[in-house]
């Protein structure tokens, strides 16, 4: 009996002591992974620090040599070692796979010809733009940066220079003004690099109005109020070559804009920025539509922006939760002459607005989802453009757009993405996989 009560035991026993392992393995690897996250998240904040470390480090050597060269006469002969040149350098990876249900080499906008960058990702795999950024502190009185992608056309890589500018850092008085090539900072998406945007691609009426960006030779200048609520005020002043101005009209100085900008904090949890942007380009024979057979438009082009984001975050730490509204609305005007194919210039004066709302939120650190709604809408242009691609579209053009993204830090991103097209003459469904992986100094970006 007592043999036979120790058999029925015994397999209890097991099955026990079973389950505790089990539970015990599990706790095990918990912790063990919540180790690794740890330890991934202090390594990748350590990176960060030493990468600004160096950055302060080689800025102050780059002024105190400054100083001592005001100070002193110029020596014979000055070396200075490795740390002569020391600039920030990272590198951008991009690329995507994108599938789509109509053929995007065939994509218009009734009503809307596309210039500049605009237009569809290409279909199936690409490589995206490789950027190259660069940057450093000139002196005590300057800094610089350089962007160059390196881009695939025809099947060739060819280097461009994206931006190349010069910056002050000791005007007085709030005031710094920027010179060289840059994005313009009109609008609130237009002076955003591709790798910080929350989709793949601009909105509709950034692509309609902007040709994607607007991006110049030029001179900007700004000013900071010294408010607790932040005003920022600028202009600039820009070559007019490219869309949506062209040809550098008024020798050279083809383009101006004003903007503005305020914000500030509501509480711990949330801040806001509000700003209005006006832009004035002139364009001469400014191509558009179809690159064998374009559009080309010669006139005044006129563009107001508006825009309003919203930004929330529990406590303020934005990497475990965070929620951001942001809209933009555009209004342009063209006055001047459209020459279409075959055709002699025609007088064209055109009103057309445009606007997207987007809303991302992030519900637990490395995931994001987000959505965006893009729409636009024209004036007739008159009975002389019927039946031609600058006729008022039979219904508003509209997308939407959604969005999810993994990061597993702050240099990584994988994002899916799917849109509902219905700007083109064919509504069309849209997907895209896309990764975004930065190496090497990165700033920070703007709000």
């Amino acid at each position: 009996m007592r043999i036979a009560l120790l058999k029925g035991i015994f397999p209890i026993l097991l099955i026990l002591n079973a389950g505790t392992v089990f539970a015990q393995n599990t706790d095990i690897e918990s912790l063990r992974l919540a180790i690794d996250e740890l330890r991934t998240d202090y390594e990748t904040r350590i990176t960060e620090l030493e990468r600004r470390l160096a950055v302060a480090e080689q800025n102050t050597n780059q002024a105190r040599a400054a100083a001592q060269k005001m100070a002193a006469p110029p020596p014979a002969l000055s070396v200075s070692g490795n740390s002569a040149f020391n600039p920030a350098i990272g590198v951008i990876f991009q690329g995507s796979a994108w599938s789509y249900g109509n053929d995007p080499e065939e994509y218009v906008i009734p009503g809307f010809p596309l210039g500049g960058e605009a237009g569809p990702i290409g279909e199936g795999f690409s490589l995206g733009e490789t950027e190259i950024d660069i940057s450093a502190n000139v002196d005590d009185k300057f800094r610089a940066w350089l962007t160059a992608p390196i881009v695939i056309e025809d099947g060739e890589a060819k280097i461009e220079i994206e931006e190349a500018w010069a910056e002050t850092t000791a005007m007085p008085g709030g005031l710094a003004a920027r010179f060289g090539r840059f994005f313009s900072g009109i609008g609130y998406l237009n002076s955003k690099h591709a790798h910080s945007w929350d989709f793949a691609d601009q909105p509709l009426p950034y692509q309609a109005f902007l040709g994607g960006q607007y991006l110049d030779d030029g001179v900007q200048l700004r000013w900071v109020a010294p408010t607790d609520l932040y005003v920022e005020l600028g202009t600039e002043v820009l070559r007019g070559g490219r869309y949506p101005a062209a040809g550098a009209d008024n020798s050279g100085f083809g383009s101006y804009s004003l903007f503005a900008n305020i914000g500030g904090d509501v509480s711990i949890n949330s801040s806001w920025l509000a700003g209005l942007s006006y832009l004035d380009a002139s364009a001469i024979d400014r191509p558009s539509g179809d690159e064998n057979d374009p559009l080309l438009f010669s006139g005044d082009s006129t563009l107001m922006v508006a825009h309003f984001i919203w930004k929330w975050a529990p406590n303020g730490n934005w990497k475990q939760r965070n929620f951001v509204f942001q809209t933009e609305f555009l209004w342009r005007n063209e006055d001047g002459e459209y020459t279409l194919p075959g055709t002699l210039p025609l007088g064209y004066d055109n009103d057309q607005r445009g606007w997207y709302a987007q809303a991302i939120y992030q519900p637990l650190p490395r995931w994001r989802f987000g959505g965006r709604i893009d729409y636009l809408s024209s004036d007739d242009p008159g009975a002389l453009f019927n039946g031609t691609v600058l006729a008022t579209p039979d219904s508003d053009p509209r997308r939407y757009t959604l969005m999810a993204d993994w990061s597993n830090s702050e240099f990584s991103r994988v994002r899916l993405q799917y849109s509902r097209d219905e700007a083109g003459l064919e509504s069309d469904n849209q997907w895209g996989l896309q990764y975004i992986f930065s190496i090497g100094a990165h700033g920070a970006h703007e709000f």
